[in-house]
């Protein structure tokens, strides 16, 4: 008789990544030989700067491969510390630092730290896929608060006013966003903050494509445009997106020094220290020379352009103009209910099945994000691949009935 292995129920009810998901499935169908346009993925096509790489290799070489203090060297908190100043004119001290194994990470052991069971948690709609698994995995509640397109997916500032009660433990801010590229106002910021002081609950600060704006905007969070609250903001940012380096794995954040011990604690416990030499690596990344940055972001720009012009010059599609990051999140809703020659479109996740087993084309339905309404296109990737996704996208939709 087989046995059955007993799963906590946290795992059972635990959903896996879409965004990885589809990336998966999308690179398992080329390695099989077939022309996948991969509009999926939010990792940049470049290469990681040559700088950094040889940050890395002298590590390696200079033998700088056991384990470190666990919530980083203090090499690359000086780094992380300095560009908190250069950017958001913010000091923070050693002992409100850490770096962790990604972003991710950061994100983990912060819930970790400031939830207990019932606490809730506020996310605005759409969010990053992970943010309400990684809620719900400390026992948290998540608490939706929709945002509008029509509004360019600023915060309902009523709309949120009314969610606060006294289990509110935080609000996730992602400024750019992920999936919208949307990108909060100063307004907005501040008007958070007063909240955050008011009714004493954390603003958890994903600043993760900071660098990556188009609006001529310099990276702000909440605690620079409030320094007053700079007691209730964790700050988490890595170096994933702006340099490339999604594969080196090093998140950190800034914030108080109490949360931060808790934090260390945490990933004490799990894994310890991130990667010593991409912490290195993410050392010379911050430190380093920023020409790299532009190179990418004029990039970036063009690929905005293009592919927004493209959906909107389709029948039926409305989209954002995005203020930073490198996704277009169109509403394609106008085509549910539609039929293809093996079924109906009727949401974004039989949108998006159509369109990669029909088109060739992967990208992430909306409903991952909380808003079936919308699919998600990432152009971080060659502007060739862009516009041939672009083409076969306008097919696609068009061949419905």
């Amino acid at each position: 008789m087989s046995w059955e292995a007993p799963l906590a129920e946290r795992v059972r009810n635990l959903k896996p990544s879409p965004t990885l998901a589809v990336d998966a499935k999308a690179k398992a169908l080329k390695a099989k030989g077939v022309d996948i346009v991969n509009l999926s993925a939010g990792e940049p096509d470049f290469d990681t700067p040559d700088h950094i790489k040889e940050a890395a290799i002298k590590a390696i070489k200079e033998g700088f491969t056991k384990y470190t203090a666990v919530a980083g060297i203090p090499e690359l908190k000086d780094a992380i510390a300095a560009k908190m100043q250069r950017d958001y004119g913010i000091s923070y001290s050693s002992d409100e630092i850490i770096a962790s194994t990604g972003g991710k990470q950061v994100l983990y052991n912060i819930m970790q730290a400031i939830l207990d069971p019932g606490d809730e948690v506020i996310i605005p709609v759409p969010y990053w896929v992970s943010y309400p698994a990684l809620v719900e995995l400390a026992g948290g509640v998540p608490q939706y608060l929709m945002c509008s397109a029509d509004d360019n997916f600023a915060l309902d500032m009523d709309g949120l006013s009314t969610m606060i009660t006294s289990r509110t433990k935080a609000i996730i801010l992602n400024s750019p966003s992920n999936p919208t590229g949307a990108a909060y106002s100063r307004t907005d910021l501040e008007e958070v903050s007063k909240l955050a002081l008011q009714h004493d609950f954390y603003i958890i600060s994903d600043d993760i494509y900071d660098e990556i704006r188009f609006d001529g905007i310099a990276p702000e969070n909440a605690v620079s445009v409030n320094p007053e609250c700079r007691d209730r903001v964790l700050v988490v940012n890595g170096v994933s997106k702006t340099y490339a380096m999604t594969g080196w794995r090093i998140g950190y954040m800034a914030g108080p020094a109490a949360v931060v011990k808790a934090t260390a604690k945490i990933q004490s416990q799990s894994t310890s220290n991130p990667n010593s030499i991409a912490q290195k690596a993410a050392a010379a990344a911050l430190s380093g020379p920023q020409e790299c940055i532009k190179v990418m972001k004029k990039a970036f720009a063009e690929r905005k352009e293009y592919i927004i012009n493209r959906l909107r010059g389709i029948d039926g599609v409305k989209c954002v103009e995005p203020s930073g990051a490198f996704y277009a999140f169109p509403d394609m809703s106008a085509f549910y209910g539609r039929q293809h020659d093996n079924g109906t479109v009727s949401d974004s996740l039989s949108l998006a099945d159509y369109l990669l087993e029909t088109a060739q084309i992967a990208c992430v339905p909306g409903i991952a994000f909380g808003d079936d309404r919308f699919i998600r296109f990432s152009y971080a990737t060659d502007m060739e691949v862009i516009k041939e996704g672009m083409d076969r996208l306008e097919k696609a939709l068009g061949a419905l009935r």
